[in-house]
């Protein structure tokens, strides 16, 4: 300590310090273009890049708020889902980790759900987070999607999935594994009410959600630009030797080779999933013509047995 630290430094920080009233958040850079973006014309956008169309992240209330009628919806209640069954701990524990998400993201897990009505059909939709633990797939996500599937049969309603995750949560350990047989039952349930379930495919969706609930829509649109996949295309070529194509794993490379049906920019995403609801739900749900709805693949679904859901055991 001198007199350059305690006395020259203070005083020269002050300067800069003083009038520190502008928030720092003004202005964001797009990670695929290096733009700064203001503030108010991403959000107007819907947080696509004004410069690039790049297509950034977006949080569930923005999602419920550009995708609702008049941005009117009721949140459905999280469930609930032992906090660490496991005990887990790696550099940190997991009830640390889980604290740390609901204080940055607000939310109790990585899946959120409502309902309202879209182009005056009422829906339920399912939104994953991608800030939250990258939207990985745990118990209370798992429940979450179950959750969302059961109001949609008993309101006789669609449901919409908004995927975005990194794949299974590895601190639930199998715990985590059994969601995507779970979430899959919940979906074959649906589809025996002969009610719609449309995926939409954001950057990124890999791992267990891609190999589950995430593949199984009856119609499957992507956002432009996504990562879908389950390996990450740097594990494949790792393990076949080989580059991969161009846009790998992308969505228009995945529309183009009959995994995805639409690739639908983010503006005009209310609008195609409302002119979708309609035709499907005016009809009869499932036996409407591909054709109809633009390149969507919508194909009779056979009968199943119906199986009952277990559920995850409370805390």
């Amino acid at each position: 300590m001198n007199w350059i630290t305690n006395f020259v430094r203070p005083k020269i920080k002050g300067l800069f310090t003083a009038r520190s009233d502008t928030p720092d958040n003004l202005w964001r850079k797009c990670a695929n273009c290096g733009e700064m973006v203001f503030h108010r014309d991403l959000a107007q956008a819907q947080n696509v890049c004004t410069h690039c169309d790049y297509h950034m992240k977006v949080l569930p209330k923005e999602r419920f708020d550009a995708l609702f009628d008049g941005a009117v919806y009721d949140l459905l209640a999280a469930p609930q889902a032992p906090a660490d069954p496991l005990r887990f701990r790696d550099e940190k524990k997991y009830v640390d980790r889980l604290k740390d998400a609901r204080t940055k993201t607000g939310q109790t897990d990585a899946v959120v759900s409502a309902r309202g009505l879209i182009g005056g059909v009422p829906s339920v939709v399912a939104v994953q987070n991608f800030a939250f633990m990258g939207g990985s797939l745990g118990m209370a996500a798992g429940e979450a999607i179950i959750a969302a599937a059961e109001e949609a049969l008993a309101s006789h309603a669609p449901l919409i999935v908004f995927a975005a995750a990194g794949g299974a949560r590895m601190q639930e350990g199998i715990l985590s594994l059994m969601q995507m047989p779970r979430t899959t039952v919940a979906v074959q349930m649906l589809r025996e009410a002969r009610l719609p379930y449309i995926v939409v495919l954001t950057d990124p969706t890999t791992g267990g959600v891609t190999a589950s609930y995430a593949m199984l829509g009856d119609v499957h649109i992507a956002e432009p630009g996504a990562l879908i996949g389950f390996a990450g295309p740097r594990v494949i070529e790792q393990t076949i030797r080989e580059r991969l194509p161009d846009g790998f794993q992308r969505a228009e490379y995945l529309r183009d080779h009959g995994m995805v049906d639409l690739v639908v920019h983010r503006h005009a995403m209310k609008e195609t999933l409302a002119r979708i609801l309609r035709m499907l739900m005016e009809g009869s749900a499932h036996g409407a013509d591909a054709s109809m709805v633009d390149d969507a693949a919508l194909l009779p679904v056979p009968p199943a047995t119906a199986i009952t859901i277990g559920r995850a055991p409370q805390p």
